[in-house]
């Protein structure tokens, strides 16, 4: 909105043209979503279900009673600013819509006295993640061959595959970043900060690396012509989360529940199929991956194969180090953190140079 706006004032007002700065939306974005939020998301706890302790973790008595859910606000916060300072094409308008669904759809189960089974969330998070696959296969196909080009580390060429392909791998990748970002949410601040780093990782990636023409052709990565709309969208989403933080750091007055870790999961893996590189991931939320994949993947391989894996390792890995080696909240948060600051470097690095 404001960048159309910006277009329209410019010749009447000089300084409206800023607001056609991709450079000055981000900063702006980023400063409305902290304040935003920060301000305002207290007012809204008397509105929120409390959370009723979590059955199977070490904070389920610390986090009883709290609010819970907050995530309602702070994704349609993220909404709201995204329609005001994004120039918004059907892809980013598709993905929005389809993020506030799933926060919904999580919202709706931290309001449910008894929750909803995991198979109906599952089927949920089939359709969601199913549609959002589709709609960026059909943005990203290339408009003569149909099919999608992908880039990986140690491969200088790229990679086409058809859109069918692209479709099961997206939806395989969604799936899995919405429930390993869903598992982590248990110690105050751990998932929100590791959210944080991968946003602020791919705001970085999206703005400097993919949106540049020059800088993506040198390193020899595709160039999405929006790349910086995209990055407008992803640092004003790390200015919510920095307003969210503000509240929910040790010790912690609200939690973002199913409604916020399932919606920032989602997004987060949107933006790593959107860049071509599924292997992203690994850059931005490997400890995410692996403090609530290893979980989900003991669980699956006890429930439907009666493999039994990790017999002496707690999932999620947080309560590990915490019943385990005594760790602290801030422990656990601090080290988390610094581990996966240690491996996005490493892991960019990786990526963008050898190839």
């Amino acid at each position: 909105m404001l960048f159309y706006l910006g277009g329209l004032l410019k010749n009447y007002f000089g300084p409206a043209r800023l607001f056609q700065s991709y450079a000055v939306l981000i900063v702006f974005s980023l400063y409305a979503g902290f304040i935003l939020t920060q301000q305002l998301l207290p007012k809204f706890f008397k509105f929120l279900p409390c959370d009723r302790g979590r059955e199977f973790t070490l904070t389920k008595e610390a986090a009883k009673g709290k609010p819970t859910g907050s995530g309602v606000i702070f994704i349609t916060f993220f909404v709201v600013l995204s329609i005001i300072f994004v120039p918004l094409d059907f892809l980013q308008a598709g993905i929005l819509i389809l993020t506030w669904l799933m926060m919904l759809t999580g919202f709706l189960d931290d309001r449910s006295q008894k929750g909803w089974g995991e198979y109906v969330k599952a089927l949920l998070d089939l359709i969601i993640t199913c549609s959002a696959a589709i709609i960026l296969a059909n943005a990203m196909a290339d408009a003569e061959t149909g099919r999608i080009c992908f880039w990986l580390p140690f491969i200088s060429n790229f990679i086409y595959i058809p859109k069918w392909l692209y479709v099961i791998i997206t939806t395989v990748m969604l799936w899995m970043s919405v429930n390993t970002t869903n598992c982590t949410d248990g110690v105050d601040g751990l998932s929100s900060t590791l959210v944080l780093v991968a946003l602020l990782t791919m705001g970085i990636i999206f703005y400097v690396i993919l949106g540049h023409a020059d800088i993506s052709s040198y390193l020899l990565v595709p160039h999405i012509a929006d790349g910086a709309s995209w990055a407008i969208m992803i640092f004003c989403l790390a200015g919510i989360i920095m307003g969210y933080l503000w509240h929910n750091a040790f010790p912690s007055s609200v939690l973002m529940g199913d409604a916020g870790s399932r919606a920032l999961g989602f997004f987060i893996g949107v933006c790593v199929m959107l860049s071509g590189n599924p292997f992203i991931f690994l850059a931005t939320s490997s400890i995410i991956f692996i403090n609530g994949g290893m979980g989900l993947l003991k669980v699956a391989l006890k429930r439907f194969f009666h493999i039994c894996i990790f017999k002496t390792i707690r999932f999620p890995l947080h309560d590990h180090f915490r019943k385990t080696h005594g760790w602290s909240p801030n422990q656990v948060l601090i080290k988390f953190l610094i581990m996966q600051l240690l491996i996005t470097v490493a892991m960019l690095g990786i990526f963008f140079k050898i190839r």
